[in-house]
C-alpha cells in the first residue's frame, strides 16, 4: 500500500472499526453497580460520555472523582469490557471500505486509547492488521485526550502529509486531536457520542463508515 502521494486515514477502533457498545454499555454498568452508581441506557451514555473520560463520571456524579475513585472506576470497567467485547464484531462493511481504499493507492492506521497491548491481537485476530501502515494503542494511563498520540502516531508516519491525512471517529475527541495535528476530521454516529454532541465540533458527521470514507475522498481530492 504505497504512501507517497496518496491521502491517509487514521482510523478508531472502538466503537468506529470495532463495533462495541453493547460490551461498553455493559461494562459501564457493571462498574457502576460497583460503585453506588444506577445504570443508565444507552442512549443516555452517548448523550454524556466525553473525553478525558473523568469529565464523564463528573456529568452523572455532579463534580469530578478523585484520583482513587477514577482508578477503581477504570480498573472495574476495563475488566468488564474484557468481558463484554468477546461477542462483538467489526463494523458492517469495514473489511470491504479497508481494501477499497488500500486499493485506490492511500494508507491508513489505527490509533487508539484502547491499550495497545490488548489492540493488536485483537485486529490481528479479525484478519485486517495487513491493510494499516501503523496499529497504535493507548501505553500508559487512561484517560486522557487523543492529542498528543495523534502527534506522536503521525510523526511515525513520516511520507504521510497532516494536510491529506482524515481522522475518522466517533467521539469528538478523534476531531479535536486531527485539528491538533492539521488534518482533518469526520465523525461517525454509530459509536460513543450521540449526534447532537458531535454536530457541535464543526467537522463532517455522518450515519455510516462508507459515507465517512466517500467524505474523506472529497475533502483531500
Amino acid at each position: 500500500m504505497g504512501k507517497s502521494g496518496g491521502a491517509h486515514i487514521v482510523w478508531d477502533w472502538n466503537g468506529t472499526l470495532f463495533h462495541d457498545n453493547e460490551a461498553v454499555i455493559g461494562a459501564t454498568n457493571a462498574a457502576f453497580a460497583e460503585i453506588g452508581l444506577a445504570p443508565i441506557t444507552l442512549e443516555r451514555y452517548r448523550e454524556l460520555y466525553t473525553v478525558p473520560v473523568p469529565k464523564f463520571y463528573e456529568r452523572l456524579m455532579g463534580r469530578l472523582p478523585t484520583e482513587a475513585e477514577w482508578a477503581v472506576m477504570d480498573v472495574l470497567f476495563h475488566r468488564y469490557y474484557a468481558e463484554h467485547s468477546g461477542g462483538c464484531s467489526l463494523t458492517s462493511g469495514v473489511a470491504e471500505l479497508l481494501g477499497r481504499w488500500g486499493e485506490s493507492g492511500h494508507s491508513q492506521s489505527i490509533l487508539s486509547m484502547y491499550e495497545h497491548a490488548e489492540l493488536v491481537p485483537l485486529v490481528r485476530g479479525f484478519g485486517i492488521e495487513p491493510h494499516f501502515v501503523r496499529v497504535e494503542g493507548r501505553i500508559g494511563p487512561s484517560g486522557g485526550s487523543k492529542a498528543e498520540h495523534m502527534v506522536r502516531h503521525l510523526k511515525a508516519l513520516a511520507e504521510v502529509d497532516p494536510g491529506r491525512t482524515v481522522v475518522i471517529g466517533d467521539a469528538s475527541d478523534d476531531a479535536l486531536a486531527a485539528r491538533h495535528v492539521g488534518a482533518l476530521a469526520v465523525l461517525y454516529t454509530g459509536g460513543s457520542h450521540s449526534r447532537t454532541s458531535l454536530e457541535e465540533v464543526g467537522v463532517p458527521v455522518v450515519d455510516s463508515l462508507a459515507e465517512a470514507v466517500e467524505t474523506a475522498e472529497r475533502m483531500v481530492a
